[in-house]
């Protein structure tokens, strides 16, 4: 299948075209603002699927919001009827579309001229009427607040906010890439289709998110960063990263018995951390009523003791890296750890709960 992509240099081309290459479809035309019309015709009868993402929405004369948006898509459709190259075709459109002013007016008549298309040659067609669209590779400073809000906050440049209420409608970069390469695996009804899931949210809301990004590289705590809205913000914050951002420290605490260091805290799963423990050092003696920690020898050999604070049963238990397993310590029974080996002991460790030095559930009882 071959492949037309217009506006291969802007945000969302430039994300279809690596996403479409992923998915095997390498007979891909790619057609830019360097290109002229005359050089595309030529290619236009190989072509088996349109997408036109090519656009103006930032010009610097009113007049160019119609030759960019309205003419190149009538001139590439009445092409496509010229040669009988009835194929489909998406448009990248705006939800300006609706409104009375010379962007949104200019993507309206594209998507006539789109629908005129598909009247007079029964050829599927796609008009999607984009949202704001945000993700890596959107530029800042331009049209996009998500990309200028990250930007800044990731460099340390001040925001600008004029009302935190103010809502925004956005849809995620991948998932626009998703639906659009859909279409070319499976047949869908023409006509205006949506981008899913859209995400509801406000200018407030999201400098607050990004404001939290920045800080837990200091707090070391997370956000909930593994789905939906703020999973995508976090990825799309993290794209603005220049290459010596992408490294940060953490602290470690250290004495004669080894050192320890927190890693990673979250709020609703605990936290993360490691130790390490010299040559036959003994670390933890204590227990817990509720908290729970999962043990993972890395490096070396320890020895797992046990003691069930009531009864006095004991259990103890040799574990060495070349054997991942994970030990459990169990509310009630006091543990401790001794590195039995002839090197460094490196113990990876996750604990339910982040530590509360008020209330830290860990009382001393040596074994």
């Amino acid at each position: 299948m071959s492949i037309l992509v217009t506006g291969v240099q802007g945000f969302i081309g430039k994300n279809l075209l690596v996403r479409l290459r992923e998915q095997g479809f390498d007979d891909i035309i790619e057609c830019d603002r360097s290109h002229t019309f005359e050089q595309l015709k030529p290619k236009l009868s190989e072509v088996d699927f349109v997408f036109h993402l090519a656009g103006v929405n930032r010009p610097k004369k009113e007049s160019e919001f119609f030759s960019g948006n309205l003419d190149l898509t009538q001139k590439l459709l009445d092409e496509l009827m010229r040669i009988g190259r009835y194929i489909p075709v998406v448009l990248s459109s705006s939800i300006q579309a609706q409104f009375s002013n010379p962007y949104g007016e200019s993507k309206a008549l594209a998507e006539e001229a789109v629908l005129k298309y598909q009247e007079k040659c029964g050829a599927p067609v796609y008009i999607y009427r984009l949202p704001n669209v945000f993700g890596k590779w959107c530029k800042p400073n331009y049209n996009s607040v998500i990309a200028t809000f990250c930007h800044n906050i990731v460099n340390d440049f001040p925001i600008t906010i004029h009302d935190e209420s103010s809502k925004l409608h956005l849809v995620y970069i991948d998932d626009v890439c998703n639906a659009f390469i859909g279409l070319l695996k499976k047949k869908q009804a023409s006509g205006f289709v949506n981008i899913s899931p859209l995400f509801d949210t406000t200018v407030g809301e999201v400098a607050n998110l990004l404001r939290s990004f920045k800080v837990s590289r200091e707090s070391l705590l997370i956000n909930d960063v593994g789905i939906g809205f703020t999973r995508a913000l976090y990825s799309t914050y993290l794209s603005y990263f220049n290459p010596e951002q992408f490294v940060y420290s953490i602290p470690s605490y250290a004495d004669e018995r080894g050192s320890f260091s927190e890693m990673l805290k979250t709020s609703k799963s605990g936290q993360f951390s490691f130790f390490t423990a010299n040559i036959g050092i003994t670390r933890g003696g204590h227990y817990h009523h509720s908290k729970n920690e999962k043990f993972l020898v890395i490096k070396g050999s320890a020895r797992f003791k046990f003691e069930q604070i009531i009864t006095g049963e004991r259990y103890s238990l040799d574990v060495d890296s070349s054997n991942l397993q994970v030990v459990e310590t169990v509310p009630g029974w006091s543990h401790d750890i001794t590195n039995i080996g002839q090197e460094e002991l490196i113990v990876m460790l996750w604990a339910n709960e982040i530590f509360d030095r008020e209330s830290p559930d860990t009382f001393t009882r040596p074994l």
